[in-house]
């Protein structure tokens, strides 16, 4: 089911998205050689907590944690663990919280200390291609006109697109309609219409595009054990206007990365 929103839900939306984005903010400074990924999650939850919010992942379908800390091969949905993070490694850190009835979700892929050119290719792309998608999400548009920008912009550089993970729509629920694949053909899939708000979430894949899911019934990873990068953000189109609710602005103050 479609849920369309008026301006107010709309930013009541854009306050919880922007709590994850200050989460983000919060854990980038963190994410550093040896660091324990258990201690980003526990940093996450108490900052969500003190402020206001509830993390949205802690206990969805049994999820045990308050971040998805995915490694390397590991496309989403990993649990934090105890094992340090290793100096070369890429972690996407996927977030929700859910403040004032309505839920933010986005997520965003770290280098960790000194990682390969081919593998920053990889992440630098995925980041391009959200981007390519949020260009299309506009009024009267349809949610293939958005699967298809990423993909071809995606395969355009020879790497994989996920197909059995998809971004989605959010409101009130972490997961609403529509369905947004991160490929497809132009025309097809719901029509944009005002007050929709949808997460797009771009997994891409270096080698090829086939997952499977790890025996803890959660993590995701490559078929091929090559790496995957993730990102996303939290999209409102209103008034006409298409509208990005979250940022990446805290985490790449953090980073000292200059735009």
């Amino acid at each position: 089911m479609i849920y369309l929103k008026n301006r107010e839900e709309v930013e009541l939306m854009r306050e919880s998205a922007q709590m994850v984005s200050r989460t983000l903010g919060i854990i980038a400074k963190e994410i550093v050689p040896g660091v324990d990924p258990k201690k980003l999650d526990k940093l996450a939850e108490e900052f969500i907590r003190d402020n206001g919010g509830v993390p949205s992942f802690k206990g969805y379908h049994g999820f045990p944690a308050t971040l998805c800390i995915s490694i390397n091969e590991q496309v989403v949905h990993g649990i934090p663990g105890t094992k340090p993070i290793l100096d070369g490694d890429i972690i996407s850190v996927d977030c929700g919280v859910k403040k004032n009835g309505f839920h933010g979700d986005h997520a965003y892929t770290f280098c960790v200390g000194e990682v390969s050119d081919d593998v920053k290719k990889l992440i630098e792309v995925t980041k391009e291609s959200l981007y390519k998608g949020i260009e299309q999400a506009t009024l009267n548009n349809r949610i293939g006109d958005i699967s298809f920008a990423i993909q071809s912009y995606a395969e355009k550089h020879g790497y994989g697109v996920v197909r059995e993970l998809v971004g989605h729509g959010l409101g009130k629920s972490l997961h609403e309609g529509p369905e947004v694949p991160n490929y497809g053909k132009r025309g097809d899939g719901a029509k944009i219409k005002n007050g929709l708000t949808i997460a797009i979430e771009p997994m891409i894949n270096m080698g090829k595009k086939g997952i499977k899911q790890l025996s803890d019934g959660w993590t995701i990873v490559t078929i091929d054990g090559k790496p995957s990068a993730h990102f996303e953000h939290d999209i409102a189109v209103i008034d006409g206007n298409t509208e990005i609710l979250s940022t990446y602005d805290f985490i790449e103050e953090a980073l000292g990365i200059k735009k």
